[in-house]
């Protein structure tokens, strides 16, 4: 009997230069927190995104922390961001003390509602001397963290435009969306800064990893100062607060330098992807597959579909039967006022967010998945749905 195929939801494709990269950092022995390939990463990645400032971190948790704390964010602050992200995006928000409110998405790029944000502000909050207050917790809301779901623009402008009516900061969460465009522009930077990953899954992998970009440099050089523990003097070891180690190592700045360089392929292999699921499966009934927005590229770091429940009645009990076919799809990310931790948080009023993680399922999106791969992926969930 031979083994059963595999084929995993999305894992790194390394066919560059990686090897050489690594070899070289062992081979000088820069292999820590310091090194050439550092800085040599976040000078291609802020000018990819054509911004000024990149500051390279150990992950997207802590690119999120920092940019949040470079925004002005407080302890006992609040800050508003979709429900249906993963749960660093909060996360990140109770690191700096504050509390999280979550609002819905919208239906078209799943990310946050701006009609849903100003109605919120306009019925919810009130100005007090010069900030935006939260009438229920007397919170101040500092700012705003609108999350490019799963490699899709959420409609920035719109967002944007509303908080520079209220004065709230702007954390962009791109996470999922290296190589994103909205409206023609790369996304990532519109705010006072945006966060990117480079976990294994991502577009681009680092083995970890995370970015802060901006186009501020009093921003740019705060997110350094904590991410090295805010020492103050090159020679003395005096710290101007307390900081953090989140630095990234020149090992993972290594294989991300060698991943970036593959970036464009990467984007049009997981479009590929993308248009071969839509092509296939856009006129089963019941099916509803996720397509862009008419102002938006996605980097499709995950294709998804939504399945009525005439067509499939229970979609985790599919998502563990293709898992046990080998075929390894997701449910959506479960939505964070959902989640224990978040149990008590103020909120909205939330529907499409929670038809989105009830109905949707997100597919096998690998830089390197095959033709062969895809059908397989496309025939086992035709054939679990008949």
């Amino acid at each position: 009997m031979s083994a059963r195929r595999e084929i995993p939801n999305a894992v790194p494709h390394l066919a560059g230069n990686e090897w050489k990269y690594v070899k070289e950092c062992l081979d000088t022995g820069w292999v820590s927190s310091a090194g050439p390939f550092v800085g040599r990463f976040e000078r291609e990645i802020a000018s990819y995104l054509g911004v000024e400032h990149a500051v390279a971190v150990m992950n997207g948790s802590a690119a999120l922390h920092l940019a949040l704390r470079a925004a002005g964010v407080e302890r006992d602050d609040a800050v508003i961001l979709p429900t249906l992200t993963f749960v660093a995006s909060a996360g990140a928000v109770v690191h700096c003390g504050a509390q999280p409110i979550f609002l819905d998405s919208e239906p078209v790029s799943w990310g946050l509602d701006p009609q849903k944000l100003a109605d919120f502000l306009t019925r919810e909050c009130e100005v007090r001397q010069g900030s935006v207050v939260h009438r229920a917790t007397g919170r101040r809301v500092s700012a705003v963290m609108p999350v490019h779901l799963y490699g899709h623009p959420c409609d920035l402008d719109a967002l944007l435009e509303i908080c520079r009516r209220w004065s709230l900061a702007v954390v962009e969460d791109s996470a999922e969306a290296l190589g994103a465009l909205y409206r023609g522009r790369r996304v990532g930077a519109d705010g006072v800064a945006g966060c990117l990953s480079f976990n294994g899954n991502k577009v681009v992998t680092a083995g970890g990893g995370g970015m802060v970009i901006t186009r501020d440099a009093t921003a740019a050089a705060r997110v350094r100062a904590l991410a090295t523990q805010a020492r103050r003097d090159p020679l003395e070891w005096v710290h101007d607060e307390v900081g953090f180690n989140y630095r990234l190592t020149n090992l993972q700045a290594a294989v991300g330098v060698a991943q970036l360089e593959q970036l464009e392929d990467f984007l049009d292999r997981k479009r590929r992807t993308a248009e071969h699921y839509q092509r296939a499966l856009g006129g089963l009934d019941g099916v509803t597959v996720f397509r862009e927005a008419a102002w938006a590229r996605s980097s499709y770091w995950m294709p998804a579909v939504l399945l009525e429940p005439r067509r499939c009645p229970d979609v985790r009990a599919l998502i563990r039967a293709l898992d046990a076919d080998g075929i390894h799809v997701r449910p959506v990310w479960h939505p964070l006022h959902r989640q224990p931790p978040f149990a008590g948080a103020c909120r909205g009023p939330i529907e499409v967010a929670d038809r989105l993680w009830d109905r949707g399922v997100l597919l096998p999106c690998s830089a390197g998945i095959t033709v062969e791969e895809r059908q397989a992926v496309i025939d086992a969930l035709i054939a679990r749905l008949a």
